[in-house]
């Protein structure tokens, strides 16, 4: 029988039956291990001893996205089928892999929804709400969350309006609530710039988490919070602040030297810490990825090409304190958005006859990095994917042969990897047993050109330093002229240091997933754009089956058992095709060898209808309202009233349009804060909220006419297709 995410008033009762029932599946039962999200320091260092579990993120502190299960293998995957899904209320893309512990899977969503399902049956035991600030989300390139952690009954996921959270893993209510950006830093107005889209991570009874937001000119940092009450340990900046008022720690004094100009020092600089974290119990070290600095381009925010440490890095610190230990800067004067945040991993590799213990990352900017993990020494780098920015990377300095006119000083510059990336956050897979890296690999180009002007950005504003709207002659593209982004399942040797099978490419169907290998000699992996959920021979890439999710496939799927049962559990939905108000049919999706239910056929969609009131407002009153718009709407909305996101209605068609108190409901009350939309009743006046729909429905009126209306036009933040920073 097909279940869908219903909360029936019996649902918490099952979670006392459900924490005795899953002890056989723990690889040994312990009595001090009862409730729901039992997870203790001992059992995430043990955890590749409890295979039926995924207690965290990576699947163990190693981040390797194993699993030794192996019930579901090469010669039976074709049996796969679905057993349940339940849908999720929203209608956008899901970033969000799922936890599974002791019979119950959690899974964050869109908007930082969190979601309890027996994993049994797929009843929906609860659903959290954190309300998040939504005038917040103008600083968010996407309403996404990729995960959550696991801790003594709780369950902690980082917010969109940068709040830590603590969830009751029974009842799915609130235990405590964390500012990570309090107004005792001092950061004022940029303090509300911030957001978190990462899966925090758990170690030592601490919960280490990091913000977002390098494009309005934050300032990076990754914190620890107490896992119990949600206070403050200790704080690393990422990169210096105003030397007038001192640095934190002398690896921030260090720093300030690869560092030139005026514009960091009263801006934030970025380097944010916005995807991948690792702890690891052999070293007992924290690593994690710095994003770029801002703005992009190097020569909007100083006069020579510095360093800018410790953006666009791999920085290893004590999880105890906070103390630097080592880094490894990836790209030094970034240009070109190459954040080093993607995904890694820790792996004993045996190098000349001797066993190291690494780090692998296959970095945004298409190199493949192996360092040793105690020291931050740098093994070997080699593209992974094509790439036109450097000529190699010299193994005794570690730094990049960067080719000069990659730089778009003087000519528009064809990027690969692009600002997408060779890859991104999706996360990738090790297996032991093939010795291979499983990497979700694109090919990504994108027209890097300086701004006109050559004015430098406004501290707080999206901040980037390149012209996004660059008409380009593409015959005059330097070195070639190739668009778009096509991905791919890529098998790397990173003892051979090259490709050993990959898959035909998806050619720019967007994003593919992340992935998850397992011991049945099988990798799982999904299209963002194919909506397909397939799972691959390890050993020679190919397809053995393929499942039709009807939406776009972007989280890494897991694997757990349940008596005596392996299942493939996945996250799945797109954003909406045909504007904000279409399904993208999101749901939690749970297979097992056998399984027989069947997801409904998507109904037809039918856009709302450009059916304005009439425009009778004054001309002062439509421009005034142009104005407001543009500076507090427009960038999540789209310039002029179009729809530039998807995240986002297009507000000409809304019903809201036909009275001021339905308008002024959403705007000035806060009707909408569930669902993202702030409330800005602290931003705008009475008079403002009416000059804003007046201008909306001139808007609607000039469209509907085939005109251009009145109000000058506003800019609107251009999506390229990756949601971070």
């Amino acid at each position: 029988m097909t279940i869908r995410n219903r909360a029936l008033g019996t649902g918490l009762l099952l979670f006392a039956i459900m924490a005795g029932c899953a002890l056989n599946d723990r690889g040994g039962a312990s009595s001090d291990r009862v409730g729901p999200a039992n997870v203790t320091a001992e059992r995430l260092v043990n955890a590749a001893h409890e295979p039926g579990q995924w207690m965290t993120y990576g699947g163990t502190y190693s981040e390797q996205r194993f699993s030794p299960l192996k019930q579901i293998d090469a010669s039976n995957v074709g049996s796969l089928g679905l057993k349940w899904y339940g849908d999720y209320e929203t209608n956008q893309n899901q970033h969000g892999s799922p936890l599974y512990v002791d019979g119950v899977i959690y899974v964050s969503t869109a908007r930082n929804v969190v979601y309890a399902y027996d994993a049994r049956s797929g009843q929906q035991l609860w659903k959290y709400n954190p309300s998040i600030h939504g005038e917040r989300l103008r600083y968010n390139v996407g309403l996404v969350n990729r995960g959550i952690a696991a801790w003594r009954g709780k369950i902690i996921m980082g917010t969109l309006d940068a709040r830590l959270v603590a969830i009751d893993a029974k009842t799915g209510k609130e235990v405590w609530s964390t500012d990570t950006v309090p107004d005792s830093l001092g950061l004022g107005e940029m303090g509300k710039h911030y957001a978190i889209t990462m899966a925090p991570r758990v170690a030592k009874g601490k919960v280490f988490i990091g913000g977002s937001g390098g494009e309005f000119g934050v300032r990076g940092w990754i914190a620890a919070f107490d896992a119990e009450t949600g206070k403050e340990v200790w704080r690393f900046w990422t990169v210096p602040g105003d030397p007038a008022k001192g640095f934190e720690t002398q690896a921030l004094a260090r720093a300030a030297k690869t560092w030139s100009g005026e514009w960091w020092t009263v801006a934030g600089g970025g380097g944010t810490v916005w995807d991948s974290a690792v702890y690891d119990p052999v070293t007992d070290l924290l690593y994690f990825g710095t994003g770029n600095a801002t703005p992009w381009n190097a020569r909007t925010r100083e006069p020579k090409l510095d360093d800018d440490l410790y953006s666009a890095s791999i920085v290893a610190v004590k999880p105890d304190t906070g103390e630097y230990v080592w880094h490894y800067q990836e790209t030094p004067g970034d240009a070109w958005d190459y954040d080093a945040v993607s995904p890694m991993m820790t792996a004993d590799l045996g190098f000349g006859g001797h066993k190291k213990h690494v780090i692998l990352q296959p970095s945004k900017n298409g190199f493949f990095y192996v360092l040793e993990a105690r020291t931050g020494k740098l093994l070997s780098a080699d593209p992974f994917t094509e790439e036109n920015w450097a000529t190699g990377v010299d193994l005794k300095t570690g730094r990049p042969t960067v080719v000069p006119s990659a730089r778009y000083e003087k000519e528009p510059w064809n990027l690969a990897p692009g600002v997408q990336g060779g890859h991104s956050w999706h996360p990738n897979a090790f297996s032991p047993q093939t010795g291979l890296i499983y990497i979700p690999a694109w090919e990504a180009y994108f027209t890097m050109a300086s701004p006109a002007s050559g004015a430098p950005p406004v501290p707080g504003g999206f901040t980037l330093g390149i012209d996004m709207g660059a008409h380009v002659d593409p015959g005059t593209l330097q070195p070639y002229d190739r668009r778009g982004v096509s991905g791919r399942l890529e098998a790397w040797d990173p003892i051979a240091r090259k490709v050993v099978w990959q898959t035909e490419s998806f050619t720019n169907s967007g994003p593919t997933s992340g992935v998850l290998a397992t011991a049945g000699n099988l990798v799982f992996m999904g299209n963002g754009g194919g909506k397909v959920l397939s799972a691959y021979d390890a050993k020679t890439g190919a397809k053995l089956w393929s499942f039709d999710a009807k939406t776009a496939v972007f989280a890494a799927p897991i694997t757990y058992t349940l008596d005596g049962v392996q299942y493939i559990a996945a996250s799945v939905g797109g954003a909406a095709q045909g504007g904000y108000f279409a399904p993208t049919h999101a749901r939690m999706l749970v297979f097992a060898l056998g399984g027989e239910a069947a997801l409904p056929e998507p109904e037809p969609y039918t856009p709302p209808p450009l059916d304005p009131p009439p425009s009778t407002a004054a001309a002062d009153v439509i421009t005034h309202g142009g104005k407001v718009y543009t500076q507090f709407c427009s960038v999540c909305h789209g310039a002029n009233g179009l729809q530039a996101r998807t995240s986002f209605p297009n507000l000409t068609v809304t019903p809201l349009l036909w009275t001021q108190a339905g308008f002024d409901q959403v705007v000035l009350q806060g009707g909408r804060v569930d669902k993202g939309m702030g409330n800005f009743a602290k931003d705008l006046t009475a008079e403002d909220a009416v000059a804003v729909r007046e201008y909306l429905i001139s808007r609607a009126n000039a469209l509907k006419s085939g005109g251009r209306g009145v109000g000058g036009p506003a800019a609107a933040r251009p999506e390229t297709g990756h949601a971070e920073h």
